[in-house]
C-alpha cells in the first residue's frame, strides 16, 4: 500500500513499485478537517492523487485520520507552543499517523508493507533494521523518521530513498505522471499558505509584550512571545532603536510567565550559542542504546550538517550530549537526532542548554 499525497515523490515511488511488478494499491492520507480557510490543499491534492492512482492503473482508496491528528499531533502541537517551546509536528505525524494508523489501515485492506515517498533508505544489517539517510543529501528527510522502530522498518519501503529529487522529476515527466511539474509543498498541511500567527492565534490568544535586551533593556514591542522562535529574524518589527546600530535583531531568548522576548544584534550572539544539552526520553531506532557513553554525530535542526558530539545516556533513558563546537539556536522541543555515517540511530526531544539566558 503506497501513501499517496498528491505530490510528485509519492507517485515516482508508486510507479517504480508498478514497474517493478508488486502487487499494489494507493491509499491518500486526510489529516486535517477543512476548516474554511481555502489555504489547505487536501482536495487538491486528493484529485492529483485519484490522477495518478488512474495513470498507473491501481486501485485507490481514501482513509480520514483527521481526528486521529488531532489527539496525536495537533494538541501536543499546541501545548508545545503555549509552554513557549517550538514543537516539531512533522516527527509526531510520522510517528503517529503514517507509520501507525496508516500502516493498521493498509494491513486491513490486505496489505503486508507500505511504502511512502519519504528520502531515506531501509537496510538489514546484523539482524536489525536500520533506517539510512537518502542518497540526496539536501532532500534527506531520516531526520523527520527518527521515532520509527524495528516494526515499522521491517513492514515500510522507501522506492525513491537512493534517487536524487532531479531524477525523480526526470521520472515522472517520461511516465506522464500528472504531478510531474507540482510544486514541492512546504510546512504543514494545517498552516498551508496562510499566516502563521493568524493561525495560531485562532488557538492560542496571545497578548502584546515588551521586546527586550539580553541586559533588560527594551527595544520594541512583540504580538506574542509564542510566535518566534530562538533565531529568528523575521518579524520581529523592530525600528531604529536609538544608540544601537541598524543590524538585524536576532531572537535569543523567551520568557513566557513574564511575556518577554529578548534579541539581540548578533546572528551569531553568546546568548544563542550552546555546547552541552539535555533531551527528554530517547527513541532508539534498533531499541538500544550502543552504548552508555559513545561519540557519534547530531542534528539540532533539518537541513542542519550533523556535527561531532559525545553522547552520555542517562539512567532514566534521557541524553546529555556535549559537542565539539557551540551549536547556534538549539531550541526546546526540537530535535536531537543522532546518526552514525549513514545510519539514524534515533531522536528525542530538546529539553535544555547550556546557552546563557538573557537578563537573569
Amino acid at each position: 500500500m503506497v501513501g499517496v499525497s498528491g505530490g510528485v515523490d509519492s507517485s515516482v515511488a508508486a510507479w517504480l513499485l508498478a514497474q517493478a511488478g508488486e502487487p499494489l494499491a494507493g491509499l491518500f492520507m486526510q489529516n486535517w478537517d477543512d476548516d474554511g480557510s481555502g489555504d489547505c490543499r487536501a482536495e487538491e491534492d486528493r484529485r492529483d492523487a485519484v490522477a495518478v492512482c488512474g495513470r498507473i492503473g491501481i486501485p485507490f482508496h481514501f482513509r480520514d485520520f483527521s481526528k486521529e491528528y488531532w489527539a496525536g499531533v495537533f494538541e501536543h502541537f499546541l501545548a508545545e507552543y503555549a509552554a513557549g517551546r517550538t514543537p516539531n509536528p512533522d516527527v509526531l505525524c510520522n510517528r503517529e499517523v503514517k507509520f501507525k494508523h496508516f500502516l493498521d489501515a493498509a494491513r486491513a485492506l490486505g496489505a503486508e508493507r507500505i511504502a511512502t515517498g519519504h528520502y531515506a533508505q531501509v537496510a538489514r544489517e546484523r539482524g536489525c533494521w536500520r533506517l539510512l539517510r537518502g542518497a540526496d543529501r539536501d532532500k534527506d528527510q531520516s531526520y523527520f523518521l527518527h521515532q520509527l522502530g524495528q516494526a515499522q522498518l521491517a513492514a515500510t519501503l522507501f522506492p525513491i530513498g537512493h534517487l536524487p529529487k532531479a531524477q525523480v522529476r526526470q521520472i515522472a515527466r517520461d511516465a506522464g505522471l500528472p504531478t510531474h511539474a507540482k510544486k514541492d509543498s512546504t510546512g504543514i498541511c494545517f498552516i498551508g499558505e496562510r499566516d502563521f500567527r493568524e493561525f495560531l492565534g485562532r488557538y492560542l490568544p496571545a497578548q502584546p509584550g515588551e521586546i527586550r535586551d539580553p541586559r533588560g533593556v527594551r527595544v520594541g514591542e512583540h504580538p506574542g512571545v509564542f510566535y518566534f522562535t530562538l533565531g529568528q529574524r523575521e518579524g520581529l518589527a523592530i525600528g531604529g532603536v536609538r544608540g544601537r546600530a541598524a543590524a538585524p535583531w536576532y531572537v535569543v531568548g523567551k520568557d513566557v510567565a513574564r511575556n518577554v522576548l529578548y534579541v539581540d544584534q548578533d546572528r551569531d550572539s553568546p546568548w544563542l550559542l550552546s555546547s552541552v544539552l539535555r533531551s527528554g526520553p530517547m527513541h532508539w531506532v534498533e531499541g538500544a542504546p550502543p552504548a552508555s557513553s559513545f561519540e557519534c554525530t547530531a542534528q539540532v535542526r533539518y537541513r542542519q550538517h550533523e556535527e561531532p558530539c559525545q553522547v552520555q545516556v542517562q539512567d532514566d533513558g534521557t541524553l546529555q550530549v556535549h559537542f565539539e563546537r557551540p551549536q547556534r539556536a538549539a531550541t526546546p522541543g526540537q530535535s536531537l537526532v543522532l546518526y552514525d555515517g549513514p545510519a539514524c540511530l534515533g531522536g528525542a526531544v530538546i529539553e535544555a542548554t547550556d546557552a546563557p539566558t538573557p537578563a537573569s
